[in-house]
């Protein structure tokens, strides 16, 4: 069987429930698997990543934003 990727990842992120999802592979999930708190692999049932759940994104990233929006007023 051939697997489809997803030529470029999608991203979206959800404000209600402060989740980021990254979809790296068209198919069906299957299963999840907690990889730390708050960051889930979704995999399809050959065990492949078919999307990563990041929950709590906008607290996991405020410091990489902001080292980020710095950069850029420096420049």
């Amino acid at each position: 069987m051939m697997r489809k990727k997803v030529k470029d990842p999608l991203v979206r992120y959800d404000s209600k429930v402060d989740a980021l999802y990254i979809l790296t592979r068209k198919g069906a999930e299957e299963e999840v698997v907690e990889m730390a708190p708050g960051v889930n692999l979704e995999l399809n049932e050959q065990g492949g990543v078919v999307g990563i759940e990041i929950l709590n994104a906008s607290k996991l990233f405020r410091g990489v934003t902001k080292s980020m929006y710095r950069q850029l007023q420096e420049s």
